[in-house]
């Protein structure tokens, strides 16, 4: 059964935020994809499971992406001089026009998710664009990749390039329904369907309420933007003017997590009101530090939100996030929060490493369920992490360790093993 087996190594875990749990050689146990726990001494009724012995190395949860969308990755890195609504003109709706090519398509999302393979994420929730079929490459690719993942077919009938809108709301949603009927034909495992309109900007009131009405029929989970950036909370007031707040824009077309379960990416300008309905709703906010420095649209309360008990992940977002390392998202989490405190509210409290890696792990991996620890009864996601070659003499304490391998970056030349769900990924040898 290879989904079946006792993996060895210093297991590294938050069980809770900011509790950072390490385990010297200890054992960790897979049983048909759900962890059995941490142990000492492998118990007798495990002993005749397979070992995987990674004895040094350090043993962690899969890294979870709440945000992050697959088409932009061909122009990472770039663009990134703009704030978000000139960034949206010039980058990247040309750049997801080029999917309408399934030829295309099918090279550059081949490229995305062999990064994605070959990172330290287990699971992802992704925007693709509004090409069915492209979407349903990028589907294909990822259930190959074995990555556990969300992924969104997007929804846009106003406010953006013609070559890029669905005719209308109608049309849009029956292309939507299209889309989940051959998602549900293929018959995936490890990749499902989220429901995406990309933001209230570009799908009108009718869309909203189609796409709320598919939600809660298909009962599936939803992903959108919010509370970004000042000029896009500005233009929302001006489409939505009966809406209290952005996130109400939402909330009126059940699509804030009342009816289904629902991620929000960035809230970095929510007023109290929205947070107030964000931890009501128990909407998911994906933190996504990179991109709101890139885009100069500021620096998130995740304190704050922490503190009102609001369900926080980390997001990547590229392309507006200029890679796909969750690693490097951990530490530009804890940087930030650090700016937040000197810069706008002095007696905000910053992110430790442990609870930037609680977020990055169980905090955003409850999305998807009992995922991100190695607790009894999670899914058994793990990143096995070679970091001798960052050793200065040998003696570094396995806590030190951890935090230097996130800061250092060793997810880019140091994972040799890694498990979704009880399953392992096979990784390119560099």
């Amino acid at each position: 059964m290879n989904n079946c087996f006792i993996l060895k190594g210093t297991i590294c875990h938050t069980p809770s935020l900011g509790r950072l749990e390490i385990h010297e050689n200890a054992y960790t146990v897979c049983m048909d994809g759900i962890c059995e726990g941490i142990f000492d001494e492998v118990p007798p009724e495990f002993r005749g499971l397979r070992m995987i012995d990674c004895t040094g190395d350090l043993v962690i949860p899969g890294m979870t992406d709440l945000h992050i969308h697959a088409p932009q990755y061909s122009y990472i890195g770039t663009g990134m001089d703009y704030e978000l609504l000139e960034w949206l003109d010039n980058r990247t709706f040309p750049a997801e026009n080029c999917y309408r090519d399934t030829k295309y398509a099918e090279a550059a999302y081949a490229v995305f998710a062999e990064k994605m393979k070959n990172s330290a994420t287990t699971r992802a929730v992704i925007f693709g664009t509004i090409h069915r079929e492209s979407t349903l490459i990028l589907m294909d690719l990822m259930e190959k990749s074995g990555l556990v993942t969300l992924v969104g077919k997007v929804n846009m009938d106003r406010n953006a390039p013609s070559y890029l809108l669905e005719p209308d709301a109608e049309s849009a949603a029956e292309d939507t329904r299209r889309f989940l009927c051959e998602v549900q034909e293929r018959r995936y495992v490890r990749t499902k369907p989220i429901i995406t309109p990309r933001f209230v900007i570009s799908c009108s009131d009718a869309l909203m309420e189609e796409l709320g009405t598919i939600a809660a029929e298909k009962k599936l989970p939803v992903q959108s933007h919010l509370s970004e950036n000042p000029d896009e909370i500005e233009f929302v007031k001006q489409l939505s003017p009966e809406s209290r707040f952005y996130g109400d824009a939402y909330d009126r077309c059940g699509l804030f997590g009342r009816q289904s379960p629902c991620v929000m990416a960035h809230c970095v300008h929510s007023t109290e009101e929205e947070a107030q309905r964000i931890r009501d709703n128990g909407v998911y906010i994906a933190h996504c530090p990179a991109s709101n420095m890139n885009l100069a649209s500021g620096i998130a309360p995740i304190r704050k939100y922490l503190d009102m008990g609001i369900h926080v992940g980390l997001g990547t977002d590229v392309g507006a996030g200029h890679t796909v390392s969750v690693f490097r998202t951990v530490t530009e989490a804890i940087q930030v929060s650090k700016l937040y405190k000197r810069l706008v509210d002095p007696g905000a409290k910053a992110l430790t490493f442990a609870e930037s890696f609680y977020l990055a792990t169980k905090g955003g991996g409850s999305f998807f369920g009992r995922v991100g620890s190695f607790e009894k009864g999670c899914e058994f996601d793990a990143v096995v992490l070679d970091d001798s070659r960052e050793l200065l003499c040998g003696s570094e304490d396995s806590e030190s360790r951890l935090e230097r391998a996130f800061y250092l970056g060793i997810d880019r030349t140091g994972i040799i093993r890694k498990f979704a769900a009880g399953i392992e990924t096979e990784l390119y040898n560099e």
